[in-house]
């Protein structure tokens, strides 16, 4: 590459671009905010923690006390 190169900027194309030129700066205002209210990208989904390993997992069952508790410790709740 040579010094007398000329250097070729990148053009940036416009967001929005004015097709009627009758438009007032009060339409224009308008359909900026009406863009803008749209918002931009949904925000990531919150991630779940898988069944395996959650919390009520991992404290013990208590089981019923008194007759018939060892009947009812092997039976589903």
């Amino acid at each position: 590459m040579s010094g007398d190169e000329p250097v070729v900027e990148p053009v940036e194309t416009p967001l929005l671009r004015v097709v009627n030129a009758d438009a007032t700066p009060e339409e224009i205002a308008a359909i900026v905010a009406v863009f803008a209210s749209l918002g931009g990208p949904e925000a990531p989904r919150e991630r779940r923690t898988p069944e395996w390993q959650a919390h009520h997992r991992k404290v013990r069952p208590s089981f019923a006390h008194g007759p018939g508790g060892w009947r009812s410790s092997g039976m589903p709740r």
